[in-house]
């Protein structure tokens, strides 16, 4: 399996020699930058598999770096944990609105961002190589196209198929209507937020077997989830 891609945003040259050498001994693949503007290129030169990016700077800030790579159906997908010396609750749930995965503050140990950039590519990985991913009792074969649920095949449409995939490849995060209309559809799409909201009915029916748990969690004034059943 090749090297996993990592794109490190970190303007403190020490802290981001430091990572970059400890990322590389890990077998990432690693480009860094400490510009925002330079961050966005990097990204949409070649798509990185993971994004760790520092809230504070130069040029684009950390916040709106990662609300452009949200914006973008190219990088709607790829997890990015952001790094901030700021300790308030308020910031850290404004980072994880705007769409960080996860959330470390300054200091940090190197080894537990280690650990918790591991954690996620064992969650990414399979649908990075085009093998099966399996959230709870559902299974998808990316390649082949097939999705199964305790055995038994299901009949998808295609956008119904991308839906669950989508869901399947950040099991348990919960997407706004937004959020799933650019990752799903695409950023320049001129569906309606309501559409989505058909298709997930139509996801729901379509996966759903008697006497199991509906997987598909529904968050007040949130959005959706993918629950493991």
């Amino acid at each position: 399996m090749s090297a996993a891609k990592l794109l490190l945003v970190e303007d403190d040259p020490a802290l981001s020699e430091l990572l970059e050498y400890r990322f590389q001994n890990e077998g990432y693949d690693v480009r860094c930058t400490g510009d925002g503007d330079e961050a966005l290129v990097l990204a949409s030169e070649d798509v990185p598999d993971l994004i760790i990016l520092d809230w504070m700077i130069e040029g684009t800030s950390g916040i709106e770096v990662c609300r452009r790579l949200r914006r973008d159906k190219e990088t709607a997908h790829v997890p990015i944990i952001m790094l901030t010396a700021r300790e308030a609750e308020d910031d850290r749930v404004r980072g994880l609105e705007t769409g960080a995965d996860d959330y470390l503050t300054k200091p940090f140990s190197p080894r537990e961002l280690l650990a918790r950039v591991a954690a996620v590519m064992r969650r990414i990985r399979p649908a990075l190589a085009g093998e099966t991913i399996e959230v709870g009792d559902i299974k998808l074969d990316p390649v082949a196209h097939k999705v199964q649920r305790r055995g038994r095949s299901l009949q998808l449409g295609p956008t119904e198929y991308r839906l669950l995939k989508f869901f399947m490849e950040s099991p348990g995060r919960v997407f706004s209507r937004g959020q799933l209309l650019d990752g799903v559809w695409g950023t320049g799409s001129d569906i309606e937020l309501r559409t989505v909201d058909v298709h997930i009915r139509r996801l729901r029916k379509a996966i759903g077997i008697e006497g199991t748990k509906d997987p598909i969690r529904t968050v007040r004034s949130a959005g959706y989830a993918l629950e493991p059943a």
